[in-house]
């Protein structure tokens, strides 16, 4: 089995293009793939989204209407993931197009219009989306990103336990996501590859220690 746990920015173009392409191979791969889409919503990552619109660092109401835009689109998505993981990741998508790509503006007429394209129950999707559960889903999905030491994104973690080891990759960044397919193989060449000296020093690509509490995650 393969565990694949993906990092995004729930308002992002260039995750929403990772997203598409791990989806694709995650479908058509004839392994067993577990895979997870989690928003990673932070200061950090807060940061790193104005350094790349060029917005001034000090522009403290675009920092906090960017961080309410994100962190509320992240909410979103957990409460529609109540109703099912499909739905919120398609949701979630469909935000990300909508926002990222189209350029339109968040708001809740968007929200509950994507809820309904994707076939959510409306009243349900409101009722949870108030609950302090769907705060504490956030959450677990964050306090899991500070565990596996993810700071950027897109980031994803593999674990494949097909093979010997007993550490997941962590890949940060659009071009390291690449490798994706190759850490899911589960021939000798894979096992080789991943045995050589230095293979994980590069800056964007490291071992992580596996922890079992990840499954109950999934």
């Amino acid at each position: 089995m393969i565990e694949i746990y993906l990092f995004v920015n729930p308002l992002g173009a260039i995750c929403l293009s990772s997203e598409k392409r791990l989806l694709n191979f995650v479908q058509t791969s004839e392994q067993k793939i577990q895979f997870r889409l989690m928003p990673l919503v932070n200061m950090q990552t807060i940061t790193d989204v104005m350094k790349r619109y060029n917005i001034p660092k000090h522009d403290i109401d675009a920092r906090n209407k960017l961080f309410e835009n994100t962190y509320a689109a992240a909410l979103d998505a957990k409460a529609l993931q109540l109703q099912g993981k499909k739905k919120a990741r398609k949701f979630l998508m469909q935000m990300q197009e909508e926002v990222a790509c189209k350029k339109k503006e968040y708001t809740q007429e968007l929200v509950l219009s994507l809820v309904e394209a994707v076939g959510g129950d409306l009243e349900m999707f409101e009722e949870d989306r108030r609950s302090d559960l769907v705060k504490t889903l956030f959450q677990e999905d964050q306090n899991t990103a500070r565990e596996m030491g993810i700071t950027t994104h897109p980031s994803a973690v593999v674990y494949n336990y097909a093979c010997e080891r007993d550490y997941g990759v962590l890949l940060e960044g659009e071009e390291a996501l690449a490798d994706i397919p190759r850490l899911c193989q589960v021939d000798k060449e894979n096992y080789q590859i991943f045995h050589i000296d230095g293979y994980l020093q590069r800056k964007n690509e490291r071992r992580i220690s596996h922890d079992s509490k990840h499954l109950k995650l999934m």
